[in-house]
């Protein structure tokens, strides 16, 4: 059995035509999570509800739109016996619920309803046989832990009391018969070999969040671990791989040069890790989010069910075919011509206008037309009245004047004093004086006079390259005020590759 997660930063975001089942079987697994899908209930359509071969399973922000969410993905072949949204239980108001919550003594159901609200837990039961045969249960928890904001405190304090309820749900569910995976993005590093930049190390560990995974995982070369019940997948394996990680900033460029953190992670309980764990990886060959899958391969083999629980998106009104929508009594009319369009059609020729002239329709300039025989030939159409042209294509006399209905008026040329721009090399400019030849060295000087475009970057004085302009999005005095920075991707300091400390205003003074 395999188990698969993915922060996709946006489900629906680079789909093509066909759909999602490229992308969940790409990654090989019989449960795919997916996190940050940023699809509310409203914007859940059904390439992405319904997808041939797999049923899933959404949980939706309730608080605000293209945010959080998160979704799981079963193979028929391991379709759950149990589904329910949330880690409180204040959404499992239904038949096939999962059950077994833990103490939540210490929260308010205001808090628990908070912290559910965000759309940030799936959870899914499966039935397995296991390699020595015995038939049991693998409760799947796909999570989405909140980040902590630096300017916001309140959700330093969100993000703890996520991880502890948790933690309850999670060691209740355990407690209860069968195993556990908790899989997702979890949001901290938990070691300094799993930070691109730890820092000082002391306080690296001081982390709030660090502090929390020291006291949930079990660790094997570590004594006293009485009461720690799950396991870092990858970690259990690779216990010294460096350079191992999962998320980059997109900003930076800093996942060309593996510049990042391992933030994402499959933890499964102990005495299933001992027992059954066969493979973790991590997959940074897998584009299109700022994070990368991680995977896990289990010895026991999934046994799905004969149905699929109610939560399943299939049983949602609009999908279930219970609810009527508007585009099933549309239907696709091919337009045709009235019999007043037919007739014109067939004698070739266009109503007149009011008072019996007739007017031309106007289309685009034609390659090499000039702004001025354009507001010419517009002017006399305009007027109504057609006017013959002369061999240059204008309608004025030596004067400078043409002739209308009613009298004489300026010309158009007459009417602009400044050079007509757009003319081919060798065209005569016409300002209402006579022709002036204009070549295309002249129009082009001209237009650059008229619109310079952007001033040039400076160059990093440490490779002597063009910088990238940047803006400030903290908040702050500096909010929005623009910079520049080295154009290379952001990488350890001794790496020749990477970024140089380059940095300048960008003011009105700077080139």
């Amino acid at each position: 059995m395999r188990l698969a997660s993915w922060n996709v930063n946006g489900l629906r975001a680079g789909l093509g035509p066909a759909g999602l089942r490229p992308l969940l079987d790409s990654l090989g697994a019989d449960v795919v999570c997916l996190q940050e899908t940023k699809v509310t209930r409203d914007l859940l359509e059904e390439p992405l509800a319904i997808v041939e071969g797999y049923n899933s399973y959404f949980s939706f922000s309730r608080i605000r739109n293209g945010y959080s969410g998160v979704a799981t993905f079963c193979k028929v072949s391991a379709t759950p016996e149990a589904a329910e949204e949330g880690l409180s239980g204040l959404f499992a108001k239904h038949d096939g619920a999962v059950g077994s919550y833990g103490e939540t003594e210490g929260f308010t159901t205001e808090e628990l309803q908070a912290l559910d609200s965000e759309g940030r837990a799936v959870i899914t039961r499966h039935r397995i046989r296991t390699s020595e045969q015995q038939e049991t249960t693998l409760t799947v928890i796909n999570v989405y832990c909140p980040r902590a904001d630096p300017e916001k405190p309140e959700r330093g304090d969100f993000k703890l009391r996520f991880y502890h309820l948790l933690q309850a749900r999670a060691e209740a569910l355990l407690r209860a018969g069968g195993h556990v995976v908790i899989l997702g993005d979890i949001n901290t590093a938990h070691k300094p070999i799993d930070h691109c930049d730890p820092g000082d190390l002391e306080s690296f560990q001081e982390h709030p969040g660090r502090r929390w995974l020291d006291s949930f995982l079990w660790e094997p070369d570590k004594d006293s671990q009485d009461g720690k019940c799950f396991v870092d997948t990858f970690r259990f394996l690779h216990p010294g791989q460096t350079d191992a990680y999962t998320c980059w900033c997109n900003v930076t460029g800093s996942r060309q040069l593996n510049y990042g953190t391992r933030i994402d992670y499959i933890l499964a309980d102990r005495a299933l890790a001992l027992s059954e764990l066969q493979d973790a990886q991590l997959m940074p060959d897998v584009f299109g989010s700022d994070h990368c899958p991680v995977r896990v391969a289990l010895r026991s083999v999934c046994l799905g069910a004969p149905r699929c629980p109610p939560l399943c998106t299939r049983f949602l009104p609009e999908f279930a075919g219970t609810q009527q929508k508007l585009n099933r009594f549309l239907v696709k009319v091919e337009r045709t011509s009235l019999p007043e369009e037919r007739g014109q059609k067939r004698g070739g020729r266009e109503p007149s206008v009011a008072g019996g002239s007739k007017k031309r329709r106007v289309g685009p300039p034609q390659k090499g037309a000039n702004y001025q025989s354009v507001m010419k030939t517009r002017t006399a159409e305009d007027s109504g009245v057609e006017h013959p042209l002369d061999a240059s294509g204008r309608i004025a006399d030596e004067h400078g004047v043409e002739e209308v209905a009613g009298g004489t008026q300026p010309c158009a040329g007459s009417l602009r004093e400044e050079p007509t721009l757009g003319l081919a090399n060798g065209e005569a400019l016409d300002c209402g004086k006579g022709l002036v030849p204009f070549s295309s060295n002249q129009s082009a000087a001209l237009w650059k006079s008229l619109l310079p475009g952007p001033a040039r970057p400076p160059h990093c004085k440490a490779h002597g390259e063009p910088c990238v302009l940047r803006t400030v999005k903290k908040p702050g005095p500096n909010s929005g005020r623009r910079f520049y920075v080295c154009a290379r991707p952001l990488g350890k300091p001794s790496d020749p590759r990477s970024r140089c400390d380059f940095f300048l205003w960008a003011s009105r003074g700077n080139p």
